[in-house]
């Protein structure tokens, strides 16, 4: 995906063709998060992409400990059931209070390093307990074999993350630091042109009618805007953003200023479709949310992935830019959600509207 954006980067934005084109004069000297040029963009945001697979990779494995562990503590006998080791419900409650640590400590801790390799001495030792459970005298021999099994899958996992982690650092490499950044990447193709999508785009007060979770921008020059969007428990976030790179009908991209509470940056390309039929609108999102990691996993849990979100901001934005309007069903009578559907706000503004309906028939 050929945009251009990096927290770190202090280099100048350039054209694509490698000339500077002065563009170092778009960033403003009070703010430290810059946007790199756009042929560095397989050394800056590629090796971030990386990391952001280590991440993913941590974030597993740590809710992976931290179910574990819950099971362990709180079932135990039906865990050593399972495992082929009805009798050894004390070990299994020791074995889930280890994993709890070594889970929260995946799961929030900077370094997670020394937490990696604790997952692999954890699972040397489940190893040496399955294996009591392996004499042919015992009656859940054939579910402890089957324990034995995803057990080792889980180790060699653990070995390589940890493996990968070490080698990261011994080569000098930025280590993966508990994933308290978040990219996004998603593309739409568009039936209007090119400088139609900028255009349309350029002009921030649009924004908040496609992007669902933005409440709306405010102009306070011609690149610097505040931004209020919906945080985590439908609390408002604020922060000022600049815009740092605008090529007309081409590529437009932003980032928060210093000292705001939400580090944010977005990079929007408009490219050709082929054939001449549209545009393919391609967006790179990066974000640090105030409170870290934890955050963007309760959001994903409570359905509010960022990659979706994103995702549907480009589908609205398609059918607002091609049809004037975006299509919804919000109001319309439905059939009865689950509890679980009239938990989340969509369930509960669906049900609004069918109350609504219903008091109006």
């Amino acid at each position: 995906m050929a945009t251009e954006m990096n927290p770190e980067s202090s280099g100048s934005t350039r054209s694509d063709g490698g000339a500077s084109a002065g563009a170092s004069a778009q960033h403003t000297a009070s703010s430290d998060y810059h946007a790199p040029a756009p042929e560095n963009l397989r050394l800056t945001y590629m090796p971030r992409r990386e990391r952001s697979v280590d991440e993913r990779i941590g974030d597993t494995l740590g809710w992976l400990s931290v179910g574990l562990g819950v099971a362990a503590l709180f079932a135990p006998k039906a865990l050593g059931r399972a495992m082929g080791m009805p009798h050894q419900s004390a070990l299994l409650r020791a074995v889930g209070a280890r994993e709890l640590v070594s889970g929260a400590g995946l799961l929030t801790q900077k370094d997670r390093t020394p937490w990696l390799w604790s997952r692999v001495v954890g699972d040397a030792m489940d190893l040496a307990l399955i294996g009591t459970a392996l004499r042919p005298t015992n009656p859940g021999r054939g579910r402890a074999l089957g324990a034995l099994a995803v057990v080792g899958a889980v180790t060699a996992a653990d070995i390589a993350a940890s493996l990968r982690q070490t080698r990261r650092r011994r080569e000098g490499g930025e280590p993966v630091t508990g994933g308290h950044e978040a990219f996004v990447e998603q593309s739409q193709i568009v039936n209007k042109s090119p400088r139609e999508c900028y255009a349309y785009w350029r002009d921030l007060t649009n924004l908040p009618r496609f992007m669902r979770k933005l409440y709306s921008i405010t102009l306070k020059s011609d690149r610097i805007s505040h931004w209020v969007v919906q945080g985590p428990g439908g609390r408002k976030i604020e922060w000022d953003s600049e815009i740092t790179v605008e090529r007309e009908g081409e590529r437009i991209a932003w980032h928060s200023l210093e000292g705001s509470t939400v580090t944010h940056a977005g990079s929007v390309r408009f490219e050709p479709a082929a054939g001449g039929r549209g545009c393919i609108v391609r967006a790179l999102m990066h974000y640090r949310p105030p409170m870290g990691r934890a955050s963007v996993g309760i959001a994903k849990m409570l359905g509010h992935d960022p990659n979706t979100e994103v995702r549907e901001d480009l589908r609205r934005f398609k059918q607002l830019i091609e049809t004037g309007e975006i299509p919804t069903t919000r109001g319309q009578s439905s059939g009865r959600r689950s509890w679980l559907g009239r938990l989340t706000p969509e369930g509960r503004k669906s049900r609004e509207g069918q109350i609504l309906n219903e008091g109006r028939a």
